[in-house]
């Protein structure tokens, strides 16, 4: 087992001097008095607390690369050579109808109200960070054409530098959660919606009332962390001006600008940047079925609530809870997880990683649901990229889990798109683009489906990083149907748990999926014996 070890990495822009490292520690072996570094200690002595995060902030997305004992590779898909599921009523399984193109990846979410999606995937929390702010018109229009959810995450009202309050602290303007509740629906398909995240920082601004009563929205998410932490979000500012601005609007600010050493500091050049902290959550029973019901008399159809990579106590409450609650989706978030915004250290060695809390998902959901309860619809998220990953954890969590929540596979084709508008306004394409083409309609191999999608006229419109995020997502539908196909399962719903072989006896022993030399043996053994 290949675990990264502290002290240096890509990460924090920290290296190790010598060939060999204490595996504890990260030290390394030979430290040499006059090294003129780069190791994470060399550099925590004159920068301090800025090791703590990835960086540079702002630019970057970053994702935990602790190599744990098993993860999603250690499961493989099973192959069927008779027998179609899934198809459309009627249709008999035969070489003409049950093909690959004919694989239904729709899956839809809700209690009462379904929200479909053309795909079983929808976008992380895109919240308050510079990232999600700067590329917003690239990934809501990207989520739009797609047909997914896009998630928009917490505290986007309490940092917009144009909020307006009134005398009790309450949102009377933000108008930049306006922009983003516009863009996405500018361009909606009929498939997926945006939703809202609130933490403790935007109930007590009352963001809830706020995009239900200008924007009418019918699905607001609960939070109780997520994959990357069990503490509040954080992002950076480079400002004293702004940092006052924030800790006045009720947030925590590290280190304190009020303070006349910080300030003084500051001046100097030596702290250039203070970070914005939200508070913890602290939640109890009677008070979670009380918030969402409190969300519900304000009209919104539709609770969900995003959990992270918290211990077994806490995903039983977020299970139970939620089905006597009614909630209509329960995202859970496994370790590493993760986008770059929360401690490092934090995203390497904190909560369960995603493949152990899945499969506990799935026990305690089975549990309920043995017992004749109601279990919420489930999706899965942490570190996923490929439609081979989507797969398995529908199959794991099956019948559950309905999609999976991508963070950062889903941000970085809308970077990626945007980047090539730049590059080819700069004249600037670099040969892993311009091998393609030097055109936007030869670059794009899913430029005209898009066209097709909004017009001729609207076109010049749709962002390149959107067409990014629309060509990555026909990627993920077509590999998922050819998965789908290979196990002869049609739709979504057809997915089962049968459908997955563990690679190793420890695999078989966490998710409770079949030793690849066990699985269908009965069925091998009949057919010998016969």
């Amino acid at each position: 087992m290949n675990l990264q070890r502290p002290n240096a990495n890509e990460a924090t822009r920290t290296t190790n001097r010598s060939r060999s490292v204490v595996p504890m520690s990260g030290l390394c072996t030979r430290c040499l008095d006059g090294c003129t570094g780069n190791c994470e200690v060399f550099k925590a002595t004159f920068r301090g607390r800025e090791l703590i995060y990835p960086g540079p902030f702002g630019e970057i997305t970053a994702g935990g690369d602790k190599d744990y004992p098993i993860d999603y590779s250690h499961l493989n898909i099973q192959g069927y050579a008779l027998g179609a599921r899934g198809l459309p009523p009627g249709v008999v399984g035969d070489p003409d109808t049950a093909t690959f193109p004919a694989v239904n990846t729709e899956t839809e979410y809700g209690w009462d109200t379904k929200v479909k999606m053309k795909l079983p995937v929808f976008t992380g929390a895109l919240g308050s960070t510079e990232i999600a702010r700067k590329n917003w018109d690239h990934f809501a229009v990207g989520a739009a054409i797609s047909g997914v959810t896009l998630v928009c995450g917490e505290n986007v009202c309490g940092i917009d530098p144009q909020l307006e309050l009134d005398s009790n602290g309450k949102v009377v303007s933000a108008p930049d959660m306006d922009r983003r509740i516009e863009i996405y629906r500018r361009y909606h398909q009929g498939y997926g919606e945006i939703l809202v995240q609130m933490n403790v920082e935007d109930t007590r601004l009352g963001v809830a009332e706020y995009v239900n009563r200008k924007h009418g929205l019918e699905t607001i998410e609960l939070k109780w962390g997520q994959g990357a932490k069990c503490i509040g979000g954080e992002i950076k500012v480079n400002s004293l001006e702004r940092a006052l601005e924030l800790q006045k609007r009720g947030y925590i600010i590290t280190p304190d600008p009020s303070s006349a050493i910080n300030q003084a500091a500051f001046k100097d050049g030596a702290i250039k940047e203070f970070e914005r902290h939200s508070r913890l959550g602290f939640i109890d029973e009677e008070g979670f079925y009380a918030e969402v019901q409190r969300l519900r008399d304000m009209g919104f159809k539709r609770i969900t609530l995003k959990t992270g990579a918290y211990g077994l106590r806490e995903l039983a409450m977020a299970i139970k809870w939620g089905s006597k609650a009614k909630i209509d989706l329960l995202t859970i978030d496994g370790a590493p997880g993760g986008t770059g915004m929360s401690p490092w250290r934090m995203m390497e060695e904190w909560g369960m990683p995603s493949l152990y809390l899945h499969a506990a998902a799935y026990e305690f959901c089975k549990k309920l649901a043995d017992k004749g309860e109601r279990v919420p619809d489930i999706a899965f998220a942490g570190a996923f990229s490929s439609e081979d990953g989507v797969f398995k954890a529908l199959a794991l969590g099956a019948p559950f889990c309905k999609a999976v929540c991508m963070g950062r596979a889903l941000m970085i084709p809308g970077m990626v798109g945007k980047n090539i508008a730049q590059w080819l306004k700069d004249g600037k394409l670099p040969n892993t683009v311009s091998q393609f083409g030097s055109t936007v309609e030869e670059i794009f191999v899913n430029y005209e489906d898009v066209k097709n999608m909004v017009g001729k006229d609207e076109i010049k419109n749709i962002p390149l990083g959107a067409i990014g995020i629309y060509s990555y997502g026909e990627k993920i539908k077509v590999g998922l149907q050819q998965l789908m196909a290979g196990a002869r399962c049609f739709s979504v719903p057809a997915i089962t748990r049968r459908e997955l072989m563990a690679l190793t006896e420890e695999c078989a022993k966490v998710t409770g999926i079949p030793y690849l030399m066990d699985a269908y043996r009965e069925e091998a053994m009949a057919i010998l014996q016969s």
